[in-house]
């Protein structure tokens, strides 16, 4: 810990980094996931069993999306909530 920085300040810039680590966290999921469903799609070799694929694929990636976006907003409001 900084002894100069305030320790309000302190906490929201690990808030901060805590909510932007697993942002990233996430986006790397929502990749290994497609990748992964890609990969299924492409030994089942069906037309439809790919775009089901495909679509669970997109689907987990919205999911993950909305949970880091959720995440994030919390953190915002909180950190919003301690500067006043």
């Amino acid at each position: 810990m900084d002894d100069d920085k305030p320790i309000i300040e302190q906490a929201t810039d690990a808030i901060s980094n805590a909510a932007a680590t697993t942002t990233e966290a996430v986006k790397t999921a929502v990749k290994k996931v497609r990748k992964a469903a890609k990969k299924v799609a492409k030994k089942i070799g069906k037309k439809k069993s790919a775009k089901k694929a495909k679509k669970t694929a997109k689907k987990a990636g919205k999911k993950a999306g909305k949970k880091a976006k959720k995440a994030y907003k919390k953190v915002a409001k909180k950190k919003k909530g301690k500067k006043k």
